[in-house]
């Protein structure tokens, strides 16, 4: 069995909070380099995230692997701190590691499979937006034979998939199974700020085909501390949906909550590693899209797969309805909602005028 891991924290900006500084990715290397506990390991970023893949033989939530990760953000906060980065270690929700880094504020994805005769995946990651936003391309993956075509005409994809949703409010979690249970499941996922999916697997013989981060930081923290910048990894091929099946959702721009503050929907652009610098309203939400090809445990050369100019429309699109979006200002529906607003910086605002208020 092998093990992926995705552990991502933001540890500081640069500048403010639109990339991430070349000294902070080269500590995460250097230390990734001299551990002995990992199989294989690849560092980037997303905007201001810096991203952990690692593969190994530990099996999912094990300490040592979290604890490698935990140790190496709070290097690169300190470095941070030194550069005077924006937001430095603004993910760590804690000093004390404690057994895992579940609820102290980093994102963690994470499965163990048998490799494959041939094993593709591909990871999105994610910047200023919340885990709900993979909640419709994973239903149009997974669910769609729109968009996947393969749910129709491949037999190995016909019996469907089940999907793990979790209510990040009550810390509940259920089960649907696709596709007899599509109308429930839509019920919940179109609520993306409560209801998240965790994981899908696939209902022939229970095989994990994909697994996101699920932490939500205003939550643990009660209050605003930054946006979740959410990854989420997928199996591909042979038994799962195809590399142009799971990346044809994201043709299209969905609006998403994050954006500047925290506070503002805004479409998700897909874009290449290089232009995963965020910067127009510290936006619009950006995600890339590394591949992968799994050796006996080892990771090939990222493919950058949102490289290809057939999603140029999706990205003007994106600048479109970012404009669109942005004559709103202050107004909903470009402001979040009331409940999400409530874990920002807003009601330290509204606290001068409370004492105004008057019965009717």
């Amino acid at each position: 069995m092998i093990t992926l891991s995705i552990i991502k924290a933001d540890v500081g900006g640069f500048v403010g909070h639109s990339s991430s500084h070349q000294r902070i990715l080269e500590i995460a290397r250097q230390e990734l380099k001299k551990c002995n506990k990992l199989t294989d390991f690849y560092v980037t970023h997303c905007g201001d995230d810096l991203e952990l893949i690692m593969t190994h033989n530990h099996g999912i939530e094990n300490e040592i692997v979290h604890k490698i990760a935990w140790d190496i953000f709070v290097k690169c906060t300190e470095e941070a701190k030194r550069l005077k980065l924006y937001g430095a270690g603004q993910d760590l929700l804690t000093d004390t590691f404690s057994g895992n880094v579940k609820g102290m504020g980093p994102g963690v994805a994470e499965m163990s499979f048998e490799e494959r005769k041939s094993e593709p995946i591909l990871i999105f990651m994610a910047d200023k937006t919340e885990p709900g936003a993979w909640n419709l391309p994973l239903f149009k993956i997974f669910c769609d034979p729109f968009s996947t075509a393969g749910l129709i005409i491949d037999p190995k994809l016909h019996s469907g998939f089940s999907i793990e949703v979790h209510d990040v409010v009550e810390h509940k979690k259920i089960n649907f199974k696709m596709p007899e249970e599509m109308y429930d499941i839509l019920a919940l996922i179109g609520q993306p700020a409560r209801y998240v999916i965790k994981s899908v697997i696939r209902n022939s013989d229970k095989e994990i085909a994909a697994v996101a981060s699920t932490q939500r930081l205003s939550l643990i923290a009660g209050k605003y501390v930054g946006k979740d910048d959410p990854v989420v990894a997928i199996r591909s091929q042979s038994g799962f949906p195809a590399v142009g099946e799971i990346l044809e959702p994201f043709s299209f721009p969905h609006l998403v909550a994050g954006w500047m503050r925290g506070s503002h929907h805004g479409p998700l652009m897909p874009v290449s590693f290089k232009d995963a610098n965020p910067s127009r309203f510290d936006g619009p939400p950006r995600v890339i899209c590394a591949g992968f090809q799994l050796c006996n445990g080892k990771l090939s050369e990222p493919r950058d797969m949102f490289n290809d100019p057939s999603f140029d429309m999706a990205r003007e699109k994106a600048n479109r309805i970012s404009d669109f979006m942005r004559m709103h200002g202050p107004f909903q529906p470009h402001l979040v909602g009331v409940d999400e607003l409530e874990y920002t910086t807003l009601p330290d605002v509204l606290k001068k005028i409370k004492h105004r208020f008057e019965d009717l």
